[in-house]
């Protein structure tokens, strides 16, 4: 721990092994816990694909630089390449840890009657269905390639999966070949179900039924013995923009993307009973060394497909909680009517996403709206934003989308999205050279005789009705003409960039925008609390984020809980910041919770005196939110939803069971309480009682921290 911080990836990795939490916890349904080893594995390839990519890369340009830039960088590379051993440890650590509680797994399958078999342990049915399966639906998706130390190795695609095959003869010890095979899971899927008794369920995963089919896939070339293991190789998923002048932002990020295939390697996982000759020939060839992220694993790999494991246990524990509507919008009264009224937040995915969804179609339909403009991140596959949108311009709105091209793996889907909405007449936005739009803002506009109305809303989440089912987030819906004022300046700022300076989203009055006011804001209400607590007044702060790792933030943070200001903090991942130190009058008291939905708002409360000012927004605190993204906050100044948010934060502050503190070594510790008290399940009731009686006083417990 260097300077108060505690390094943002050793943060990070200690976030992971909290999934693996879950994945452990006999509590949780078995189905959820293979899910969280999905989850599990599916972060960690992120996690090397852009992280442990950038300190490699740090590492790397030490040995290029001339002998006066090297000396000035060495101290930035000497940390970089210290961070990656330690990762390095803890990864192991993680994965002999993820490996233990998938035995552990397989072995409690056993007790429901789900089987998971292997080629070599088929029925005489199972394997007349494995022939003919793979006959039917496999093999024209199979490529198998022979590799050798005379050819260039093939590529290979990061994400994929692949089986290293050593191919012999049985007469002869000599002639040995090596081939490659990409598991095509994209094509035909993971998992097979195969014929069961009664009563059970047997699962064969694709790469052992191409594993039970290599006599048949390469009896061309005679060999009568196979040794095949699986393994994959993770890569460098940065891009750098093109600086060529003469080339537009949309083709950069398709060159950009379609470089990211020549990404260095930068994570081998494999077999740990792969045949010794192949695993050396493949290092060699891929260019790694024994210094870089080499890891052994069991039989199975690339666990992030296990996210969708077949639905084929009847779990008595398994929550079946459906999402309903906000109070007042569970009515045949027009949304659009109702937020003319009064604000409204929606919190997925307690409540359902549709009145988003439906708002946007009620523009589309409405004669008397004229304009429609959204900011898009991550959409759905197929999705009812899109289509309410499409209605729209067909119905002579006019529509603008912003589309975010650089969204993080989502490139290739959003430039898909572009050319669909371009062709249908929608104006699509692709963001601003060097700095993402992660603003979740949309606006209508309305003739009401000779008025304009405007309305819309600002959220904490993506425009995305797959991910709202199980992302916790929050949407205000309303009408205020000033915020209304704001996001008109937001959108004006994007379409008109080359020749606005950043500096006139500065004229924004209502809400916090990243990169102009958005710190600035936030240290200004840190600060008022800090002079209550220096005047003896009442002074608290409860911030709910995905990340922390801004040192400004954390600093002031710091200078609050030194002057006795009461800090609470929700925060989910990145957590750089420490709880503890002498010169803290309060230490900060600071909680992650990990359950079935995925903790995603953004919430800022300081109490203000008494009267208390919160914001939601699409910001963490991190310098990429605050300095390099166009962001929004928004204060929430109706009564009843303030104190609905506060009452929800408390509910989250007093939760017991997945909650886990972080405590002043970096670690994820267990709370105590005498009464078990699972924030999301409360939530969910919470909520539902307001619905059932909007006017009943729900009151969560208070916490009380030391």
């Amino acid at each position: 721990m260097k300077d108060n911080f505690v390094p943002r990836d050793i943060s990070w990795l200690s976030f992971n092994a909290r999934v693996l939490q879950e994945a452990n916890d006999p509590s949780v349904p078995l189905h959820e816990r293979i899910r969280f080893l999905g989850i599990h594995s599916n972060n960690q390839d992120e996690f090397f694909r852009v992280r442990v990519a950038a300190l490699s890369r740090i590492v790397a340009l030490g040995d290029k630089r001339n002998a006066s830039t090297k000396r000035a960088t060495l101290k930035l590379e000497q940390e970089a390449a210290q961070e990656l051993e330690e990762i390095q440890a803890i990864v192991m650590q993680q994965q002999s840890e993820f490996n233990r509680i998938w035995n552990n797994i397989q072995q409690e399958l056993t007790l429901h009657k789900v089987f998971i078999k292997t080629n070599e342990n088929l029925t005489k049915q199972q394997k007349e269905f494995v022939e003919t399966y793979f006959d039917e639906v496999v093999e024209s998706n199979v490529i198998p390639l022979l590799v050798d130390n005379h050819r260039k190795l093939p590529y290979l695609r990061d994400k994929s999966l692949y089986l290293g095959i050593v191919m012999r003869k049985k007469e002869t010890a000599y002639d040995q070949r090596f081939a490659l095979i990409e598991i095509p899971v994209f094509a035909v899927g993971r998992f097979v179900l195969l014929p069961s008794d009664e009563g059970e369920s047997n699962i064969i995963l694709l790469e052992d039924i191409i594993r039970y089919n290599l006599r048949y896939i390469f009896a061309y070339f005679g060999y009568d013995t196979f040794d095949a293991h699986i393994f994959k190789v993770t890569k460098d998923a940065e891009f750098d923009e093109d600086n060529d002048i003469n080339t537009t932002l949309v083709e950069k990020i398709e060159k950009a993307v379609r470089n990211r295939r020549k990404g260095k390697p930068v994570r081998f996982v494999y077999d740990k009973n792969m045949n010794e000759t192949l695993l050396n020939f493949l290092i060699r060839k891929l260019s790694l060394s024994h210094k870089d992220n080499i890891i052994p694993g069991g039989r199975i790999h690339n666990f992030r497909h296990f996210m969708d494991f077949p639905d084929v246990l009847k779990d008595k524990n398994a929550r079946s909680n459906k999402p309903f509507s906000p109070p007042g919008l569970d009515t045949l009264e027009r949304i659009t009517d109702i937020i003319t009224r009064k604000d409204v937040l929606i919190s997925t995915p307690y409540h359902s996403f549709t009145p988003i969804i439906t708002l946007l179609r009620e523009a589309a339909m409405d004669p008397d709206v004229t304009t429609i403009k959204v900011a898009a991140y991550r959409l759905a596959e197929n999705s009812k934003i899109v289509n309410a949108l499409v209605n729209a311009v067909r119905n002579g709105k006019a529509v603008t989308v912003m589309l975010e091209l650089k969204a993080r793996f989502d490139e290739e889907n959003n430039l898909e999205w572009k050319e669909k909405l371009e062709i249908e007449g929608v104006k699509v936005l692709i963001g601003v050279p060097h700095m993402k739009v992660h603003a979740k803002i949309a606006i209508i506009k309305k003739k009401v005789g000779r008025k304009i109305l405007q309305y819309g809303f600002v959220g904490t989440g993506n425009l995305n009705e797959k991910t709202a089912k199980i992302y916790g987030d929050h949407f205000l819906l309303t009408c205020n003409r000033k915020v209304m004022a704001d996001i008109n300046k937001i959108f004006k700022y994007i379409e008109s960039y080359k020749t606005l300076s950043i500096d006139y989203l500065k004229s924004c009055k209502t809400l916090l925008v990243s990169p102009v006011s958005m710190r600035s804001g936030m240290m200004a209400l840190i600060d008022n609390e800090i002079k209550a607590a220096k005047a003896k007044k009442p002074a608290e702060i409860i911030l709910k984020i995905n990340s922390l790792s801004d040192h400004t933030l954390i600093n002031k943070l710091y200078e609050a809980a030194s002057a006795g200001v009461k800090v609470k903090m929700i925060v989910r991942g990145i957590f750089c910041a420490i709880t503890e130190n002498k010169k803290f009058k309060q230490n900060i008291y600071a909680i992650s919770i990990v359950d079935e939905y995925l903790e995603h708002a953004r919430v800022f409360v300081f109490h203000n005196n008494g009267n208390a000012k919160i914001y939601i927004g699409s910001a963490d605190w991190m310098v990429r939110n605050l300095d390099h993204r166009i962001e929004a906050a928004i204060e929430i100044t109706d009564a009843a939803i303030k104190k609905e948010l506060i009452d929800i934060l408390n509910i989250q502050l007093n939760d017991n069971v997945k909650a886990r503190l972080h405590n002043k070594n970096n670690q994820y510790v267990v709370k105590k309480g005498d009464n078990a008290v699972r924030s999301q399940l409360e939530i969910y009731n919470y909520l539902n009682a307001k619905l059932r009686n909007d006017t009943a006083e729900v009151r969560p417990k208070k916490i009380r921290t030391k």
